[in-house]
């Protein structure tokens, strides 16, 4: 009877560890397996993010992914944050300190452009992959030490514009897949010609000017302004340098052409197969621009070696511009062409190469997302090019394998300007 018994518990025992394996084993089913839309607790990562005015806080909630810690240099922006967030958020003043964190697995930077490159660098050496919002850097220079670390540390990279692979590419009507397939296709013929404008479809936006004669203001007590410009000159503190105006100011962004112009060149150049290299020339037609205070621009050029252009076009004076021209036909707002039946053509063709669109995919598969280190260097690289020739006035040329001008030393001091102390890569 009492072999019998010992028998039960035994039997019971090992159907009780049987059945805690099957269930650890459904709570650990991979992702892919349970289909796109399920994200088991096991597999979600967490995020930090710095920077939460109203791009970071935006951004708080996102699928498959817990925000563990928010840094600040405002006290009323990490409170909102924290307050939107709820539990036991960590907050702090200092980037490097969220950084540190072990339970963060990918940095969100939501700052303004000018702390983008240090951050994206510090966030790679200490093993995180980094979520940036664009433009990707405010310098060249900046933009070639993300690439440097982000490959070196082994880190996944998302640049937050996405109109390359996904959503209606602004005037366009259509997402930029048919676009690429009729560039591709070579029905327009070789080389093209690319117009952003207010007739294309594009706004410059350039309601994002800085002003010329700023009075200095007292620092509001909430804000670290000193840490606010970090590496950027010291300037007097005035409100329209900081939170939604620092667009205006070339220490920290490029105006109009800083915000919009790597949402709309981006795709430009994945859809002219541009993504590993850079325009050889850029020609600019504009007002003499203030040292400080960002302007606008009537039109400005890059040429490819290859003779496609890309023109930002600032006047949009006139209204039947294509947005695409090429020997064989043209391309308008609205993805209306020249080329008859060009839909039925397209529809016939091969569509591009897959991408990894999904940056949780990315991190968890680690394989590179669709708009990486590599290819929004290049198209960040197009916007900081245009801003250089902007602020000097004059036809610069580029060599895209060394990334620097030609015999321009006062453009190539532009690629690295030095950062003001103690900040540094």
């Amino acid at each position: 009877m009492k072999d019998s018994n010992q028998n039960k518990t035994n039997s019971r025992r090992k159907f009780l560890r049987n059945a805690a394996a099957i269930a650890a084993g459904f709570s650990i089913v991979p992702r892919h397996v349970l289909g796109r839309g399920f994200i088991p607790p096991s597999d979600q990562l967490t995020k930090g993010i710095i920077g939460v005015g109203g791009m970071g806080r935006g951004h708080i909630p996102y699928a498959g992914t817990r925000v563990v810690a928010v840094c600040d240099v405002d006290s009323k922006h990490l409170l909102q944050a924290a307050q939107m967030v709820g539990g036991n958020i960590k907050t702090f003043h200092d980037h490097r300190e969220l950084i540190a964190l072990p339970e963060v697995d990918i940095v969100h930077i939501a700052t303004p452009p000018h702390w983008h490159g240090i951050m994206a660098v510090d966030a790679a050496k200490a093993g995180k992959d980094i979520w940036c919002e664009k433009p990707m850097t405010r310098t060249i220079g900046e933009g070639k030490r993300v690439v440097e670390a982000v490959q070196q540390y082994g880190r996944m990279f998302r640049l937050n514009t996405w109109f390359r692979f996904e959503d209606n590419f602004y005037g366009m009507n259509t997402t930029v897949k048919p676009i690429k397939k009729l560039v591709e296709s070579g029905m327009l013929g070789w080389p093209l010609t690319v117009t952003v404008s207010k007739t294309t479809g594009f706004d410059w936006k350039f309601y994002w000017v800085g002003k010329t004669q700023l009075e200095t203001q007292a620092v509001p007590a909430e804000l670290d302004y000193d840490r606010w410009l970090g590496p950027a000159p010291y300037k007097p503190y005035n409100a329209h340098r900081t939170h939604q105006t620092f667009r205006g100011y070339w220490d920290y962004d490029g105006g109009g052409l800083g915000d919009m112009g790597q949402h709309y060149i981006d795709p430009i150049q994945y859809f002219l197969g541009k993504d590993d290299t850079s325009p050889v020339k850029v020609e600019v037609d504009a007002e003499q621009q203030h040292p400080d205070a960002c302007g606008t621009f009537r039109k400005i050029t890059f040429t490819y070696a290859d003779g496609c252009k890309i023109i930002l076009d600032g006047e949009a004076k006139e209204p039947n511009t294509p947005y695409i021209e090429g020997p064989n036909g043209k391309l308008f707002n609205g993805f209306k062409s020249t080329i008859p039946n060009l839909k039925e053509k397209l529809a016939l063709l091969p569509d591009p190469a897959p991408q990894v669109t999904d940056f949780l995919e990315s991190v968890k598969y680690r394989k590179t997302f669709a708009l990486n280190e590599s290819n929004g260097f290049r198209s960040c690289t197009i916007i900081n090019m245009g801003k250089i020739a902007l602020q000097l006035g004059r036809t610069l040329e580029f060599d895209p394998v060394k990334q620097e001008f030609i015999n321009d030393a006062e453009a190539n001091s532009m690629i690295n300007p030095a950062l003001r102390y103690p900040w540094t890569f």
